[in-house]
């Protein structure tokens, strides 16, 4: 069974809630959330436990006003910066659904070489940040619900055509929070994309 711990981490402005597994010898991987969602939620659907199955040292975090880390005014972005420099984390693979989606994608536009790869779910805020998508040349996969009725699929094709080298996956009938609906699908998906950074 994996060992998941919980820490919240003073970054001085704001603290941060997370929870950890893995080897830490392992390159980062960082699960943000949805807006309805929090950290937990990746224990609960099992991603914590599969990607330490894998070897990723995993960090799921809870941003600021969410899960168990409480308000900041300092902004996403912000807020990643200084936790994986408080962390010493140099290069990170970010999974971000909806809004953490748009977080994961708002980094990696910043900090394009810090990133080693990038997942995200049905990501909003794509077409407030499609001029710069061409700055990002880390392994993307971008992950969709067919039946999405908040970020519409169109979304996915800016990304998918933004993002050189970007994959796509789309899960028939599956609605915004396609990753909670198709766990399996979902995992499967990720143990592919894991393996092909690994090679």
């Amino acid at each position: 069974m994996t060992v998941i711990s919980e820490q919240t981490i003073d970054l001085g402005s704001c603290a941060v809630h997370a929870l950890a597994c893995g080897p830490t010898s392992s390159a980062t991987v960082v699960l943000l959330h949805g807006m309805k969602f929090q950290a937990e939620t990746w224990r609960q659907l099992g991603t914590l436990e599969f990607l330490a199955g894998m070897g990723q040292h995993v960090l799921a975090v809870d941003m600021p006003g969410f899960g168990r880390s409480p308000a900041s005014e300092a902004a996403p972005v912000a807020v990643l910066a200084r936790l994986f420099e408080h962390l010493a984390i140099e290069r990170v693979t970010l999974i971000g659904p909806s809004m953490g989606g748009r977080i994961a994608l708002e980094f990696s536009l910043n900090y394009p070489q810090r990133i080693a790869g990038l997942v995200l779910v049905g990501a909003v805020g794509v077409e407030d940040n499609r001029s710069g998508l061409g700055v990002i040349t880390a392994p993307t996969l971008i992950v969709w619900g067919g039946e999405d009725q908040v970020s519409p699929l169109g979304n996915s094709d800016i990304l998918l055509a933004g993002i050189k080298g970007a994959t796509r996956e789309i899960y028939p009938g599956a609605p915004h929070p396609c990753y909670l609906e198709q766990p399996d699908r979902w995992h499967a998906s990720l143990r592919t994309f894991f393996t092909s950074l690994a090679k």
